[in-house]
């Protein structure tokens, strides 16, 4: 097995002024938490968000894994919707002392390059930052953030960046190269 160097770059806004949002796209894109822990649907916007850009660390979780992953106060799962049809998601997880992590983001191959990611992100960054409104007995959040690698989509980093935040940290780390997974076996070739 061949290895590939994978850059990694962690993104930050310590305020809730830093978020800078995107306009909304046009036609009827709909933005709704998935309020009810679905550890089907969760795996599902997993898999076909990333199966092109190697998104494979949850491929193996179980049923029961996924279940108590969604289960934890304060972890949220926004989508997407385009005309009814789940177009990405934003998934929102709550660290210690008022931390939030974007930990996964993206669109469906199909609704890429429409503007509903820089809406879609700017919707679950304001999210991020009222988190503790929803859930009474978290800290109120003081700094959100993500990480993004060069696996991820060519346009990630600047819609990252365009709506306000900054590069606290750049890895670059050789991975195993795996074959890209796609929503199921073998939808994309490698």
């Amino acid at each position: 097995m061949t290895n590939i160097a994978v850059t990694t770059w962690s993104l930050e806004q310590t305020a809730p002024t830093d978020l800078l949002p995107a306009a909304a796209p046009e036609g009827d894109v709909r933005i709704v938490r998935s309020e009810v822990p679905s550890p089907e649907f969760s795996r599902f916007l997993y898999a076909s968000v990333g199966g092109d850009i190697r998104w494979t660390d949850r491929l193996g979780w179980s049923h029961a894994r996924w279940r108590e992953h969604l289960e934890r106060p304060g972890v949220e799962t926004w989508v997407a919707y385009d005309r009814g049809t789940p177009a990405g998601y934003v998934e929102l997880t709550p660290g210690d002392d008022g931390v939030v992590e974007i930990e996964y983001f993206g669109l469906l191959p199909a609704f890429r390059g429409r503007r509903i990611g820089g809406h879609l992100l700017s919707y679950g960054t304001a999210r991020a930052w009222d988190l503790a409104e929803r859930w009474p007995g978290l800290a109120t959040t003081k700094r959100v953030w993500l990480h993004t690698c060069s696996k991820d989509g060519e346009h990630a980093m600047d819609n990252y960046q365009r709506r306000g935040f900054r590069l606290f940290d750049t890895k670059v780390e050789e991975e195993p190269e795996v074959a890209t997974p796609g929503p199921w076996p073998g939808a994309f070739p490698a």
